[in-house]
Formats: structure tokens, sequence, C-alpha cells
């Protein structure tokens, strides 16, 4: 059996992040989150949240968004996605916590690419 290996981020994270969708991935968020944006850390209530997000993508609109890479174990799973925005290339990293039975974002960080060279 493979388990805990066979299960992936979400769809509906990743649609969220391509459309620059802050509700829809709200609804994917634990009761308080660690959001770590831009040098800009703490935790926040899901609405709160929820209104961070929505002021990112507002400020970097989201063209294309791409998980990299994916792993963990039977209860938290992680993700390093890729997010191209107009003027810039972004690093995410999503770590979700199933809570129960479903997976939830307990952190969630935005950081520029290093090298943001197209």
């Amino acid at each position: 059996t493979f388990g805990a290996q066979t299960e992936k981020i979400p769809e509906g994270i990743v649609l969220s992040f391509r459309a620059g969708n802050a509700a829809e991935l709200s609804k994917f968020f634990h009761n308080n989150v660690e959001l770590i944006i831009l040098e800009k850390e703490d935790v926040y209530s899901r609405s709160q949240a929820e209104q961070i997000i929505r002021k990112f993508f507002s400020e970097h609109k989201p063209e294309a968004f791409r998980i990299i890479f994916e792993g963990g174990k039977e209860n938290s799973r992680y993700a390093i996605g890729s997010l191209e925005t107009s003027e810039k290339s972004y690093r995410v990293y999503i770590l979700m916590k199933k809570q129960e039975g479903s997976p939830l974002i307990h952190q969630l960080r935005i950081e520029e690419e290093e090298d943001n060279v197209q």
C-alpha cells in the first residue's frame, strides 16, 4: 500500500493560488494560521489570514502557480510551490496537518525567489 505517500496537497489550494482567490484558499486554513509573508510573520485567525492573502493577491496578481515538491508523514504534509506574478516570482511553503480527517493549512510562507531574473 502507498498510504500517505499518495496523498497530495488538495487541488483546491493549487487552483486558489492560480486564481488569486483568497476566499477559496481560506477554506483550507486552520482556525489559526501562521503567515510569513515577505518578512512579516504572525499567527492570525482564519478571517484575518484571508484578508492578508487577499491584499497580497491584489498587490501581486498571480499568473501561474505550481507545486515543485511535496512530502510529509501521515498527519502532516508540506509542499513547496512557485508563484509567478506579473512582476516577480515567489516561493510558497505550505504546511498542512490533518484535523478531523481533513488536511488544513497551519503555516503559509510566501517569500521572494532568490533570483528574480526571468
